[in-house]
């Protein structure tokens, strides 16, 4: 699974890389991680859309032109249309997930920002990410951008992750952390 994840890291690097560089260039940066934000989105909201993008047995081609169809209805920045088109065409939309989150993480970046993961066992509302957010704004000295999960099986708690750091206080790895320790005392 890492080195699926590597290769496509390495796939989606230079189209969300060339993505940036035009989109900064264009003035379009905002508007353009908007366009892309929507197509996430859609791809997390509709997992038959999610399927047909990652599908295999669909050509290039078939993709490229359903997502053509799809495009000429919405109302989509011209840039992100084109370069949807383009990925279509190449026959990567298979990573047109990471291309959106190193795109995230380079126009981040390019604001100071950096960005956290987080996992809760419920939806965080406004006012705890909000302090969640100002609270490691605060430990690192930048701002941060959430990018929230939510995994039931942790029962309470969250996940955090900046960067290589990690902060777990899940009661699902308390409870684990109990477990072994009454294993070792027993």
């Amino acid at each position: 699974m890492a080195a699926q994840s590597g290769v496509l890291t390495q796939i989606a690097r230079p189209y969300a890389s060339a993505l940036f560089d035009l989109a900064q260039s264009e003035n379009q940066l905002a508007s353009v991680e908007t366009g892309l934000s929507d197509v996430s989105r859609l791809m997390n909201e509709s997992e038959d859309f999610s399927r047909f993008l990652r599908s295999p047995v669909i050509t290039a081609e078939a993709k490229s032109v359903a997502l053509d169809a799809l495009l000429t209805r919405a109302t989509v920045n011209p840039l992100v249309a084109n370069f949807l088109r383009l990925v279509a065409k190449n026959g990567r939309l298979f990573a047109l997930d990471g291309i959106i989150t190193i795109f995230r993480e380079l126009a981040a970046a390019a604001r100071g920002e950096v960005t956290a993961d987080v996992v809760s066992a419920t939806p965080l509302t406004y006012e705890q990410a909000s302090a969640l957010s100002e609270t490691l704004r605060a430990r690192i000295g930048k701002t941060v951008t959430l990018h929230q999960s939510v995994d039931p099986s942790l029962i309470g708690g969250l996940q955090v992750k900046v960067g290589s750091q990690m902060i777990d206080s899940s009661l699902k790895t308390k409870l684990t952390a109990m477990k072994i320790a009454m294993k070792e005392v027993g």
